[in-house]
């Protein structure tokens, strides 16, 4: 059966964190693999970016409980922990680069994370090797600017800049993930005509075939999520993974079904 909804949920950082603010955007590597665990004991199976977009566009079925793992900034912690986990159980995912920062360090969280901590970012030899063990790889922004605040010649350096910065270095950047999730019609329509096909926001919710492409629904995944909280936001298309959420949602349901 073709599925009629599908997750996308939005990883940062895996690695380990050193405050609070961290824990929204960091996810410690023990809590990942169970996080991967607990979505392959559930039977939920991970797909492409490019069979989503297919899907999305009717042109191919996935089967039910498929989604797809996106992965933020470009971290060098994803491939030093979530690779090899994603290897073991041959699981595709995606993550959008920031192009200019390729091999340094997140230097827009100097000014929000306490204390000015920064983590280092993949290089071209990273991005090549796990382009080749199942990871996509797609664009982000040039520096990690919010794209709200730019002029117009700042949008399209940010959006266009990217993208050719990505393909000189041999990477077919075909979608854009907004930095901070902010966006409105003007940032949605420099990144079209930068050339990018879709772009991901950070609404949540499910995916359907059809809709807009350049507002692409994702689950923002915490740190502090548990891997039943990762269950019941998967399940429920919510960022709210309480059980007391979840348990209501079931219950409306229960009644709708009643006739109550």
């Amino acid at each position: 059966m073709n599925a009629e909804r599908v997750p996308v949920l939005m990883y940062h950082r895996v690695g380990e964190m050193h405050n609070h603010w961290e824990e929204k955007y960091c996810v410690s590597p023990q809590r990942f693999a169970e996080h991967m665990h607990a979505l392959v004991q559930a039977n939920w199976q991970a797909v492409s970016i490019e069979d989503f977009m297919a899907w999305r566009q009717g042109q191919h079925a996935l089967p039910e409980k498929s989604f797809l793992i996106s992965f933020d900034d470009g971290f060098r912690g994803v491939h030093e922990h979530a690779w090899p986990v994603l290897r073991q159980y041959r699981w595709p995912a995606v993550m959008f680069l920031v192009s200019h920062l390729i091999g340094q360090e997140d230097v827009w969280s100097k000014n929000e994370n306490p204390g000015g901590r920064t983590y280092p970012l993949l290089n071209e030899a990273e991005i090549t090797e796990m382009t080749q063990g199942g990871f996509s790889f797609h664009g982000h922004s040039r520096r990690h600017w919010d794209l709200t605040s730019l002029n117009e010649a700042e949008l399209a350096d940010e959006t266009a800049g990217c993208k050719a910065e990505l393909e000189r270095l041999g990477i077919p950047c075909r979608y854009f993930a907004y930095p901070y999730g902010r966006f409105g019609e003007r940032e949605a329509a420099a990144v079209m005509s930068a050339g990018f096909e879709a772009a991901f926001s950070v609404q949540p919710g499910f995916n359907r075939p059809g809709g807009d492409a350049f507002r692409i629904r994702r689950l923002d995944i915490f740190g502090t999520d548990t891997a039943a909280m990762l269950l019941r936001k998967i399940s429920l298309g919510s960022n709210d993974g309480r059980f007391m959420t979840w348990a209501g949602y079931y219950f409306k349901q229960l009644q709708g079904r009643l006739g109550l």
